[in-house]
């Protein structure tokens, strides 16, 4: 029988995982629910799932699990209401921009014995994913550095920068759960500088767009990110793994590796541009993971102390921006 999935949130990413859902063998569909009633008929036209509302969602016993892709200040209520309605819970990044929040949400969590799911996508992209096999296989020998490139292709607009939590904790998030992956080892030490280079705007509202962090392990393991809020060039999504036996690195992604040489040089297709191109495989394989953890009655990874970590690791980051200093990590 397939696990019966309700849709909380039917903007941008929730289309993602409607989409996801529809690619995934064991999954499907059955209800949406929106503030907006256009969005949840959209979905509902494509998927068949029935338009209800999020109470009727968390109570209706044809749900198994509630995906969540509401906006960020309603992710911690929606999954402690969940968790009392005994549903399983997958809930985008972060759990809350409050790190305070976040601790007693996961405490509901775990009185209620729910299974919860965060969405750091990234872990499941098959380049990366093998990376990390790689890494397991022991090619390279003990991890030592990571470095990661995440530069998106365009800014957001202002208006989402103004809500989004600053670029730590709404973009840069996704490689510290990244790094800590990489790593095998949670960092402990966190230095950031950061600018607003890309748009004024960005400036004006009291984030930046262009950022460098590094963190260090209590064994001094380090880790290295760079992000912008602008790639001209497309999508930039780039790993490399340095270890005492060797390097593994993850490149771009394009359309096709297709490549043209001649007098005037050698050219190949651009980057893809969007997360949702790039990422479309890693989103379907989140919810197959999702349901095989579930199926196998074994913990969910990224799990809700994953999402913790993270933002615990990007509060630190603002801190260590704000003062130009190192800053330890409070976990």
């Amino acid at each position: 029988m397939a696990l019966r999935f309700g849709l909380l949130g039917a903007g941008r990413i929730g289309k993602v995982h409607a989409g996801a859902v529809a690619a995934t063998p064991g999954a499907e569909l059955v209800a949406v629910a929106d503030a907006l009633p256009e969005a949840a008929a959209f979905i509902s036209k494509s998927s068949g799932a029935e338009v209800r509302t999020i109470d009727e969602i968390m109570n209706a016993k044809d749900v198994d699990a509630v995906l969540i892709t509401t906006p960020t200040d309603m992710h911690a209520d929606m999954i402690e209401q969940a968790a009392r309605a005994k549903k399983a819970i997958f809930c985008e990044k972060p759990v809350d921009l409050d790190i305070a929040r976040v601790r007693r949400c996961l405490d509901t969590v775990a009185r209620e014995k729910a299974p919860l799911m965060i969405g750091f996508n990234r872990r499941f992209d098959p380049n990366f994913m093998e990376v990390r096999a790689r890494i397991d296989a022991g090619q390279i020998g003990a991890v030592e550095m990571v470095s990661i490139t995440s530069r998106d292709s365009a800014p957001p607009p202002a208006s989402y920068v103004a809500r989004s939590g600053g670029m730590f904790r709404d973009m840069t998030i996704h490689d510290f759960d990244m790094a800590a992956f990489l790593l095998g080892e949670d960092p402990v030490k966190v230095f950031a500088v950061g600018s607003s280079l890309v748009d004024p705007e960005i400036g004006k509202a009291g984030d930046i767009d262009s950022g460098s962090v590094i963190l260090t392990t209590k064994s001094g393991k380090i880790a290295q990110i760079s992000n912008s809020r602008r790639a001209t060039y497309g999508y930039d999504q780039r790993i490399e793994v340095h270890g005492s036996k060797g390097m593994v690195h993850a490149e771009n992604m394009r359309a096709t590796t297709v490549e043209v040489a001649d007098a005037q040089g050698y050219r190949r297709e651009p980057l893809l541009d969007f997360f949702m191109t790039r990422y479309t495989q890693a989103y379907a394989n989140e919810i197959a993971a999702f349901i095989k953890a579930l199926d196998a009655g074994k913990p969910m990874h990224p799990s809700g102390e994953d999402g913790l970590k993270a933002l615990a690791m990007a509060d630190a980051a603002m801190l260590s921006l704000k003062e130009g200093r190192q800053v330890d990590i409070a976990y």
